[in-house]
């Protein structure tokens, strides 16, 4: 056993290259896990940094110099932001809080369903089982409008903490922006001679990324603005809230849909009844959803390295048992990190074999 384990080692760890490419990962991982929550205004202005470099780029190669063409892209963007923050934000934050204060309507919105469905098929549901299921949904309702209120009043407490980040990630990104070259030859000086693997290892999850975080973004608003075009168009209440929650759910895969279609549910329910509006609210809610993962992600990420769903929905659960929001968001580039790093190694064998193949 223990033979095997050596000679698994030597074979996997005798090129240098493979070498420094394990030592980059562990020192990389290991300074997110202990630094993580230090580091989270870079990895925010690394995520708008790379969303802006395509524009940039873009002006660049029509003759515009770098610092003007990162400066007129990042004030376009500060822009946009503002007028999110003006029209958008306060919006949302107040059909957040009505939604939160009409949550017990809805729960007994949801109780009249149950008492419906035991009379609808008194031999299927028994009353003991509709009164303990509508008791349970009650109280998760309530208890979650109790923990979403406590946690925007926690929130307040960290205003100030908000306006650093609302100060140093523009910082950031604007640097990031113009100085790419520059920060670029900095963090090659520090690598080691031996970064073949390294170099394909990051040219590929730079492409990975780029194109993830751009599709990412474009996804959110297009189903974000479609979803509330389609809520208006019923006339749901809430409309701009669940909009903007399925716009956002789009960065769980599979999951984030699935938790979303509840309180749309619901709040159709409430609104309208068990009608022929709240079925067709459902419908049209679920050929979104189709329309989003069968054409507008195959779309967006035509240049994504294609994973099985498994392994999509597996990376989600650990990344993000691990880092929390960061580790979901990043799930399916780190699983591609994982995949591009498991091919480096294959080709490193592959290339020691054939060159043992090869001596006389």
């Amino acid at each position: 056993m223990f033979d095997y384990i050596r000679n698994w080692f030597q074979q996997r760890f005798s090129d240098p290259n493979a070498v420094t490419l394990t030592i980059l990962l562990v020192i990389g991982f290991s300074i997110i896990l202990i630094w993580g929550s230090i580091l989270a205004p870079f990895l925010v202005a690394i995520v708008f940094a790379y969303l802006l470099e395509g524009p940039t780029a873009l002006l660049q190669r029509l003759g515009v110099g770098r610092t003007i063409a990162a400066s007129f892209v990042f004030l376009t963007f500060i822009m946009v932001m503002l007028l999110l923050m003006i029209f958008l934000v306060p919006v949302v934050w107040e059909q957040s809080f009505n939604l939160m204060r009409e949550l017990p309507k809805i729960a007994q919105a949801w109780d009249q369903l149950m008492v419906q469905a035991q009379e609808f098929a008194p031999a299927f549901i028994e009353p003991q089982q509709v009164l303990a299921f509508s008791e349970n949904i009650t109280a998760r309702l309530l208890s979650f409008g109790e923990s979403i209120l406590a946690q925007s009043l926690s929130s307040l407490v960290n205003a100030f903490t908000l306006l650093i980040y609302l100060v140093i990630v523009p910082l950031l990104v604007f640097f990031m922006l113009k100085d790419k070259d520059v920060l670029l030859g900095h963090f090659n000086r520090i690598l080691p001679k031996q970064r073949r693997m390294i170099s394909q290892v990051g040219i590929e999850m730079n492409t990975q990324i780029r194109n993830y975080i751009r599709g990412k973004a474009l996804e959110i608003m297009i189903v974000g603005v479609v979803t509330y075009v389609v809520f208006s168009l019923f006339d749901l209440r809430y409309a701009a809230l669940l909009a903007t929650l399925v716009g956002f759910s789009v960065l769980i895969p599979y999951i984030g849909a699935a938790v979303v279609t509840v309180p749309v549910a619901l709040v159709g329910l409430f609104q309208f009844g068990v009608t022929s509006t709240l079925f067709w609210l459902i419908f049209a809610y679920l050929v979104i959803q189709a329309l989003d993962g069968n054409v507008l992600v195959p779309l967006l990420f035509s240049e994504a390295v294609s994973l099985h769903p498994i392994y999509i929905i597996g990376a989600v659960l650990v990344f993000g048992a691990i880092w929390g929001f960061w580790g979901v968001f990043f799930a399916i580039p780190l699983a591609s990190l994982v995949k591009a790093v498991i091919m480096a190694f294959s080709q490193q064998r592959r290339l020691q074999e054939h060159a043992e193949g090869a001596e006389p």
